[in-house]
């Protein structure tokens, strides 16, 4: 692996001195580095467990220690000696402070374990966590074998109801319905063997399917009193800590999400490993409180009304819910994975990351890209993938490439690790183009929910209009679909060596973005969107010949406009108090409808709100100064009142009130006359018609006697 301090000390801003066994003959120069209190980056991920024991042994050592994988991801590589650029980068984002720390979500085990399945399997499942946790089996038939003799652990059965919850938290809801009660049985067998029609198996239950009520094993129990036929079924409840699942998938009832709560686990039988995490879940957990909502920004509901459903769509774990009673949504910590695709769909910003947050995220990106071009890199690709299965094959890759027989990561390919691939979205995705990245590819590894890769292709979809209609040439957003390192290497080659088109068109801004990545979305969406428009093509051409603005796709789309019917809209407002941007606004001094477009979010809460279904929605970018004033959508002159002239409504709206009622026996003559009055005038107007009907005190029946 060719490394050139000269180049990579150049870049970083400091004077490197390079060392090629620094975990052993030359460990001195790290332990001395390590007492300096200044943070120490190690470009070493293999030996990571050795340094940092090495740390610990080293009197005085007070740095934090950082580790980035240089090797993999560049050293071993058929490019190597063009990756000096790459590594830098890598370096550099290696030294950014760690996260924030954020609230965190706490779990709570003592080892209650519920292994669900056929009774023989159940039982030799429990035999390898009964050591290290109280185990409780959950029995659906015999199995081949049946139960043993020997009753080891609590057994339950019965009509399963419902199976909810998390680590520490599972709920079980069942009703004991059988004849036979598991926990006065002593499995002698006498049933078995009395059954007449072998309706009772090895799992000490009766099949009443078979059974004809001979009765003949309530003789033969009679001094254990087990089984009772008159029985009436007890709905029972019992809270486990862990479940572990040896039905399948298609049991029922189960988990139907594609992330499954913590603390529990579907087993095949094989995977030992499964097992083992099991035994671990005994104690109390934390994770990070990876998102935060903002209600006052979402725009899921307004009134009962439901406009934006995106994040509870597109949650794998089923832990977000509506609430439209309290206009939000609801999101459940405990059963959150931290993927934040929510908070990637989320148009407005209300979910947003928060571990790390978008600014570290930002800072990180900016990071890479800048010390990427200081060390004369061009065309940088980022390439997004988890810090799991991602990583593994990434890591995969560069052994491939070390030994030969594969290409590796290439030179202009920076790899960023995340939690999840769907934790980012459009507008980080718009803000690396804007610091200088000419591709962005997001790696998915066939392991990621089905949703989660629709709503990507969505918003890829959504960002290469953006930039292509600004005239920015080539395609900026891939998807890579890998399920291991050969099919990886392959399609890196490929979209890597895919040259930029050659046009006169450029493939991004001629200079990178300065600014710093914002915590709310929509802000840092218009200052992406500043200096693409700065720097656009388009945006240089003639006012005549530069388009006032760009079609995006419907799908995804968090930018657009309101086209209201005028001949069917009323002026009722309902569209105004519902939206949740302020994009809709009235005019106190008129009546019309106003629209701030930079605003709107295209959640559809105005459209379905709307009583006349006048309103529909256009995706689209606005090109024009305009897009940040306030600009009439519909407006009507006030309606005079018919006695005093004073204005009280719109003239399109009391027209289309007097042309409905027109026809309505209560509205005919003077009556519908008043409807063109304003509320006092009205009043006065029935107690001076003499021919107004009355009730008054001398028309009422006199007291009886």
């Amino acid at each position: 692996m060719p490394l050139q301090a000269q180049t990579l000390g150049k870049a970083l801003g400091e004077d490197l001195t390079l060392h090629t066994t620094l975990c052993r003959r030359e460990a001195g120069h790290f332990q001395k580095a390590v007492k300096t209190g200044e943070p120490v980056v190690v470009a070493c991920t293999q030996e990571k467990r050795l340094f940092s024991e090495l740390a610990e042994q080293t009197e005085g050592a007070i740095s934090p220690i950082r580790f980035v994988n240089l090797r993999e991801t560049g050293g071993w590589s058929r490019e190597a000696e063009h990756a000096m650029p790459k590594m830098a980068a890598l370096l550099a984002a290696a030294r950014l402070p760690e996260p924030e720390p954020v609230p965190t979500v706490t779990y709570q085990s003592a080892g209650r374990v519920l292994v669900m399945g056929a009774l023989d399997a159940a039982e030799r499942a429990a035999s390898f966590l009964s050591d290290a946790m109280q185990v409780t089996l959950w029995a659906e038939g015999a199995g081949q074998d049946g139960g043993t003799q020997e009753r080891r652990f609590p057994v339950l059965a019965g009509r399963l109801h419902s199976l909810k919850g998390w680590l520490g938290a599972f709920e079980v809801s069942w009703d004991a319905s059988n004849p036979i009660d598991l926990d006065l049985c002593t499995r002698c067998n006498a049933c078995v063997a009395a059954c007449p029609e072998q309706a009772i198996g090895l799992d000490y239950q009766v099949d009443l399917s078979r059974c004809s009520a001979h009765r003949d094993c309530v003789k033969v129990c009679e001094a254990a009193g087990a089984i009772d036929f008159t029985r009436e079924a007890r709905p029972q409840t019992e809270r486990f800590d862990v479940v572990l699942d040896l039905r399948g998938d298609k049991a029922s009832p189960t988990f139907r999400s594609h992330a499954l709560p913590q603390g529990y686990f579907r087993w095949d039988g094989q995977d030992v490993s499964t097992l083992l995490k099991v035994r671990e879940l005994v104690g109390e957990f934390e994770k990070p409180r990876f998102f935060a909502y903002k209600q006052k920004l979402c725009a899921h509901s307004r009134n009962t009304q439901v406009g934006c459903h995106a994040c509870v769509d597109i949650c794998s774990a089923e832990a977000i819910s509506s609430d439209t009673s309290r206009q939000q949504i609801v999101v459940n910590p405990h059963l959150c994975v931290g993927c934040g695709a929510c908070t990637t769909a989320c148009p407005t910003g209300a979910l947003t990351y928060a571990y790390p947050r978008p600014t570290e995220q930002g800072a990180k990106i900016r990071s890479l890209l800048g010390a990427y071009q200081a060390a004369g890199g061009r065309d940088a690709a980022l390439l997004l993938h988890s810090q799991g299965k991602g990583q593994t094959l990434i890591d995969e890759l560069g052994r491939g490439a070390q030994l030969q027989v594969m290409q590796g990561v290439p030179a202009r390919v920076i790899p960023l690790a995340l939690w999840h691939t769907a934790s980012m979205g459009l507008e980080l995705w718009l803000s690396a183009v804007a610091y200088g990245a000419r591709q962005v590819m997001v790696l998915l590894t066939h392991e990621e929910a089905p949703q989660y890769r629709a709503a990507l292709m969505e918003q890829m979809a959504v960002a290469q209009s953006l930039l292509n209609g600004l005239g920015y040439a080539g395609v900026h957003f891939q998807l890579i679909e890998a399920k291991n390192p050969t099919s990886l290497d392959a399609d890196l080659q490929r979209l890597a060596a895919r040259s930029l088109k050659a046009v006169a068109l450029p493939s991004g801004p001629a200079t990178a973005a300065r600014h710093a990545v914002q915590a709310e979305k929509r802000s840092n969406l218009e200052l992406v969107l500043d200096h693409l428009m700065a720097q656009s093509p388009v945006m240089a051409l003639s006012d005549s010949t530069r388009p006032k603005a760009l079609d995006l796709p419907a799908a995804g789309s968090p930018w657009g406009t309101v086209v209201v019917d005028g001949g069917k809209c009323t002026l009722c407002m309902s569209c105004v108090g519902a939206c949740p941007a302020s994009a809709l606004q009235d005019n106190p001094l008129q009546p019309e409808i106003r629209f701030i477009e930079k605003n709107c979010v295209q959640c559809g809460l105005c459209a379905k709100t709307c009583p006349e279904d006048a309103i529909t929605l256009q995706p689209r970018l606005s090109l024009l100064p305009e897009r940040q004033q306030p600009r009439v959508l519909h407006g009507s002159p006030p309606y005079a009142c018919i006695r005093c002239s004073k204005p009280f409504g719109t003239l399109q709206g009391i027209e289309t009130m007097l042309g409905r009622l027109a026809g309505h026996s209560m509205f005919q003559g003077p009556a519908l006359e008043r409807l063109k009055m304003c509320g006092d005038c009205r009043v006065v107007d029935m107690f001076t018609d003499e021919n107004q009907v009355r009730i008054t005190g001398t028309n009422l029946p006199s007291k009886p006697q």
